[in-house]
């Protein structure tokens, strides 16, 4: 039988596929990052697929802040240790 209920992964493809309408309106420079960024979101699908309770956006949202706060945290402990 097949499922009744769509996996995260499946909620998260679906999110971003209706996000491609403003990628494909960016400048090619910004369609990078984007890229970047959407692709951090599918860093954490499977932590997020743990909290059904949530939106899928909420979990998208909440799986590329992570990876922006630790990308900052990484730059910040290489000024820390980088002489003046």
């Amino acid at each position: 039988m097949g499922r009744t209920v769509p996996t995260y992964r499946m909620y998260l493809e679906s999110i971003l596929d209706r996000w491609m309408d403003y990628r494909r309106a960016l400048r090619e420079k910004d369609r990078d990052l984007f890229d970047e960024v959407v692709n951090r979101a599918r860093q954490h699908a499977s932590a997020a697929s743990y909290c059904a309770h949530l939106d899928p956006v909420e979990t998208a949202f909440l799986s590329i802040f992570l990876e922006m706060q630790r990308e900052i945290a990484e730059l910040k402990a290489k000024l820390a240790v980088a002489p003046p």
